[in-house]
């Protein structure tokens, strides 16, 4: 007998007995319409219908993560449906289970759990088991609610339940891969490194390797010399097995470092390879074992270690002179490790940015001059309800007047900069971001968007070109700039083939195309896409939207205003 694992989607429509009794013929046509759009957007994701009955689709998927955007596809576009009458609902489920291979049809309790998860759920939405919500929490594009633990029918034990929320504003930590792999020329004295592994398994020493593998990021692009894949296009291709060769391919280096950790009470382990992409020889290797007191003194040395190994000699005259302040306490630093691997689930789950916020306070108070706690506090707070930005002006403040060096705390005064109104600040902070950390292609496209915002989106456009030159697969939320980047510049079919092209619609290219829709006349397709939108975000109005769009000329926004609302996005 044939197993194995898969991600399983089952959606059905809300109330079909009823539309079928009311209008046979215009719902049979409907139905075939659904099924369609069904089966092109499995099919787009790489998924397969297994099975179908009636008014149900049972669907599988080899990435949960797949299966979750199939899903949340197939309510979009049906929310955008500009058919008679109110437009189909349908109720899903997801789970992820080993299942038995049964011909062309998949069977088993796995299956089950999932018909149970989706019969349970209310219309439009989306629910997920525990088991799947644990394997897309890192990389999910979108926040959920934790519903709790569920008895379903005929199921001996609970199920917990998350419940899709609405799609992840724009995010630093995010690594979903979110766009298309592509292939490019290896650059001289390039490097990647790949996310740390924990040895002997351990995902609650996680928050350590990744923690440790940004520190190596950060500050091997201390040297300007040195091309260094960014953050995010290392952690997007983590866990899919690739060789030092092929990660070299797709990422266009020469080189891959890739390290191994673990922390047993107050020591460390690590293990260390630097592999040439050519031919995939190791030219350098260690191993360390140490008290995890000594980790930041062996981080600095490594970098050198690495960096002369790359380009022959450590690059003193043109180095950065300013560096990052370090923090005097050891426990602070694994706070902060802790606070970050919190905060890059906090979009996900808010619990999770209530815990990063606890974790760098705590950090704070074991070192009151750590300057990046008090950036990424305030950074994790910003995803809670209650947030206040006056309120939290103090702690990037504080950051900036202990370590005015630190890049993340540089980028995050910027939009605070933005919020005030004083675009000419805003625009140095985040110039000077981008100068202290070159390789970081995310602040390079969030550079971009305030170029776009103060007037000058030509220059956006340029650095939007550099950022993915540094990382291939750069999140859909950094690359729609150019498409925005069109907009503000009037070029609007321009944005519409830009932003057409996400392999990924957010709610935000979505609004800019019907934008760019409404000003070439086309009022019916920017309302589609409008409906589209509020489906995806459910809270949307014109209002919450603009206040992230922070154009200095107040007719850009006069304007995007007049065409959203044209377009049916609420005021």
């Amino acid at each position: 007998m044939q197993r194995r694992l898969t991600a399983i989607m089952i959606a059905d429509i809300v109330g079909y007995s009823s539309l079928m009794e009311v209008a046979e013929e215009q719902m049979a046509d409907r139905l075939s319409g659904c099924q369609e759009l069904v089966r092109e957007k499995v099919a787009s994701l790489d998924g397969r219908v297994f099975n179908s009955s009636g008014d149900a689709w049972l669907a599988e998927f080899a990435s949960p993560i797949n299966a979750l955007r199939c899903a949340t596809e197939i309510r979009n576009s049906l929310a955008g449906s500009t058919s008679d009458g109110d437009p189909l609902h349908l109720r899903f489920g997801l789970h992820l289970a080993d299942v038995v291979i049964h011909g062309d049809d998949l069977i088993g309790d796995g299956v089950n759990v999932a018909a149970r998860i989706q019969q349970d759920a209310e219309s439009d939405t989306i629910c997920v088991s525990g088991v799947f919500f644990d394997n897309i929490r890192r990389n999910s594009p979108f926040a959920f609610d934790d519903l709790g633990e569920r008895r379903l029918k005929n199921l001996s034990e609970p199920i917990r339940i998350y419940r899709l929320r609405d799609e992840v504003n724009r995010f630093r930590l995010q690594s979903a891969p979110t766009r298309v792999q592509a292939a490019s020329e290896k650059r001289p004295c390039s490097i990647a490194v790949l996310p740390f592994r924990v040895m002997g398994g351990g995902e609650d020493q996680l928050f350590l390797a990744e923690g440790l593998t940004d520190e190596l990021i950060v500050e091997l692009a201390r040297f300007r010399r040195l091309f260094v894949s960014s953050r995010s296009a290392s952690f997007a291709i983590s866990g899919n097995g690739l060789d030092p060769v092929k990660v070299g391919n797709l990422l266009g280096v020469r080189y891959v470092l890739e390290g191994q950790v673990r922390k047993i009470a107050d020591q460390i382990r690590i293990n260390l390879t630097l592999t040439e992409t050519e031919g995939g020889s190791v030219v350098w290797s260690d191993k360390i074992a140490r008290p995890f007191a000594e980790l930041l003194d062996w981080v600095d040395r490594t970098v050198a270690t690495v960096a002369a190994t790359v380009f022959g000699r450590m690059e003193d005259a043109s180095m950065i002179t300013a560096r990052r302040k370090l923090p005097e306490n050891m426990t602070a630093f694994e706070c902060l490790l802790r606070g970050i691997d919190c905060h890059r689930l906090g979009g996900v789950l808010e619990d999770y940015s209530r815990e990063a916020v606890t974790w760098f306070t705590r950090a704070i108070e074991l070192d009151p001059s750590y300057a990046a706690a008090y950036a990424w506090r305030v950074c994790a707070a910003s995803d809670l309800p209650e947030f206040s930005f006056p309120e939290s002006e103090p702690d990037i403040r504080h950051a900036l007047g202990l370590d005015p060096w630190d890049a993340e705390a540089n980028r995050i005064a910027s939009f605070f900069e933005l919020l005030k109104g004083d675009f000419d600040h805003a625009a140095t902070l985040m110039r000077r971001a981008m100068e202290l950390n070159p390789s970081d292609a995310y602040i390079k496209a969030r550079c971009a968007a305030v170029s776009t915002f103060i007037g000058e989106p030509d220059v956006s456009l340029k650095l939007l070109d550099e950022a993915e030159a540094l990382d291939p697969l750069l999140p859909v939320w950094c690359i729609e700039e150019r498409g925005i980047a069109h907009y503000a510049l009037g070029r609007y079919e321009e944005t519409l083939d830009a932003l057409s092209k996400l392999v990924f619609q957010t709610f935000r290219s979505r609004l800019y195309r019907a934008a760019a829709l409404m000003a070439l006349g086309r009022p019916d397709d920017a309302s589609k896409l409008v409906k589209e939108a509020i489906a995806s975000k459910p809270s949307l109005t014109v209002s919450r939207f603009l206040f992230q769009e922070r154009y200095r000329d107040p007719t850009l926004r006069q304007e995007l205003r007049r065409r959203l609302e044209d377009a049916g996005l609420p005021p």
